[in-house]
């Protein structure tokens, strides 16, 4: 018996920094970490005054105090600009207006000499010992030489960076235990083992054999605090830039009420008195009055288990943020399988497919076609012949027969109710948790596990229609007939595609 699909993680395609999920135009922040979700609660602020755009709030940490004097010394912060100070904010630290800001009035600007990207490692001490490694490995192991370095150019910013994050990643093993059946907890291992594997095998290449250059020992615990770092806090998609640390900028936060990304920009303009530079520039989305938190958008694509994984936070508010993965898979057992390949890849697919499928959003365009596709065969499979090649993903995006309908349906089906079964709770047991007050973690897995069940079953409720409705439709037989003038009009006939 040929496995139609299978439900399971893609953590092997979900590692940093190229992600499956399709990525912004424009630029996607991986932000500072919230301690709970910005949606809940509007801004309380502990500022004494906002007055002095030179001045830091005395009640802030020593180390922002600090950090804000070094931009100060920098020339980051000027009498005119940034239009919002470091605060005390619900989600922890954030950005706060000292004035009034308009709509797409730029917040602050940071020169490029300060950022933390690959152009930093290049010309480091350590760049042609990492020239070879992954952006994010080079970047990573920059980073923890900068922290263990008492005279580190970024010392003062490095300072204030968090310990550690509300990532599933730092999750202890009981506090795992609440993911249990849920994609999120096999993609969390996945990147985990990812992670320790980067890390061994870079010990071994670059850390060991340059003790010279890594004079504080690196252990895996810092390797992953490195990684969480540049999860959550990193910028990306900026005239090419991978990922890239922005002092300043990476304390603005996320809300679900900003509805677009067009926040952040590179430039070219004065970065000292006299000198020139390329900037990072942010332009507050809204108008914002004096004593309000600064807010962007840190990605509309991204599903609540991605902001889970990347800054340790869902946004609860946004059912549309609830996904899960649906993994199609051509068996290589399939007598067709040759057949099936190269049309999946003739349309931008292959032996292995992901669709994320989100509550309350259409299916994806491709994920009817590849099902009909994989279930293929019997009387069917002379759409496989080669005469077809080029207009056979045509004919799968409508119905091909009964019995292939019927196929799709009833596995897909089966597969939902399996996924559910493995959960250790119910949605209503979820639900009930969910009306209690939980630690921020706790609440991270309920959220989780709730909103993968409830897409589980919206995709079943789709799939359920969808088989009362197998003797209306019209099948390729009937639609071949009706071409070739062979039989009369019918009647209530019914086209069903993708939701």
């Amino acid at each position: 018996m040929v496995t139609l699909f299978t439900l399971s993680s893609s953590s092997s395609t979900f590692l940093f920094p190229t992600q499956r999920t399709k990525l912004s135009t424009t630029l996607t922040h991986f932000s500072s970490l919230p301690k709970t979700p910005t949606h809940l609660k509007k801004p309380v602020l502990a500022v004494t005054s906002l007055s002095s755009p030179l001045q830091c709030d005395p009640s802030l940490p020593p180390a922002v105090q600090t950090f804000w004097q070094w931009l100060r010394d920098e020339g980051v912060v000027t009498a005119k600009s940034p239009a919002a100070k470091p605060a005390l904010v619900p989600e922890g630290m954030g950005l706060v207006a000292h004035r009034n800001i308009g709509k797409n009035e730029v917040v602050l600007e940071v020169p490029k000499r300060l950022w933390i990207n690959p152009d930093a490692v290049s010309g480091s001490e350590i760049g042609n010992v990492c020239s070879g490694l992954k952006p994010w490995v080079s970047v990573a192991l920059f980073l923890l030489r900068e922290k263990y370095r008492d005279d580190s150019k970024w010392r003062l910013y490095l300072d204030i960076l968090p310990e550690s994050t509300n990532s599933t990643v730092f999750w202890s093993e009981e506090e795992l235990d609440e993911l249990q059946g849920t994609q999120l907890l096999s993609t969390t291992m996945g990147v985990k083992e990812y992670v320790q594997s980067e890390f061994l095998k870079v010990e071994e290449e670059i850390i060991l054999p340059n003790k010279q250059l890594f004079p504080s020992p690196i252990t895996l615990d810092d390797f992953f605090w490195a990684f969480g770092i540049l999860r959550s806090r990193a910028f990306s998609r900026l005239r090419g830039q991978n990922l890239v640390l922005i002092p300043l900028a990476d304390l603005i936060n996320h809300s679900s009420s900003i509805t677009t990304e067009e926040h952040a920009w590179e430039i070219k303009g004065a970065a000292g008195l006299f000198s020139w530079d390329y900037l990072f520039s942010i332009r507050s989305p809204v108008a914002l009055k004096a004593g309000e938190q600064v807010f962007i958008q840190y990605d509309i694509n991204k599903s609540n288990a991605e902001f889970a994984l990347d800054y340790g936070f869902i946004d609860s508010s946004n059912a549309n943020r609830d996904a899960f993965t649906l993994t199609l898979e051509i068996s290589e057992s399939d007598p067709f399988y040759g057949d099936k390949l190269d049309i999946a890849e003739s349309n931008g697919l292959g032996t292995t497919a992901y669709f994320d499928i989100f509550l309350d959003r259409s299916l994806p365009p491709a994920l009817i076609p590849y099902l009909r596709l994989v279930a293929l065969g019997g009387t069917d499979a002379f759409l496989l012949e080669s005469i077809f090649r080029n207009t056979i993903w045509g004919h799968l995006e409508l119905p091909v027969s009964p019995a292939n309908e019927e196929l799709i349906c009833r596995v897909v089906r089966e597969a939902c109710k399996s996924a559910l079964s493995a959960y250790p709770t119910t949605i209503e047991e979820d639900e009930k948790l969910k009306e209690s007050k939980l630690d921020p973690r706790l609440e991270i897995a309920v959220g989780i596990r709730h909103g993968e069940k409830k897409v589980l079953q919206h995709i079943d409720g789709i799939f359920k229609d969808r088989e009362s409705e197998l003797r209306q439709l019209e099948y390729y037989q009937e639609r071949r007939l009706k071409d070739l003038g062979l039989c009369g009009e019918l009647e209530d006939i019914i086209f069903w595609e993708p939701k």
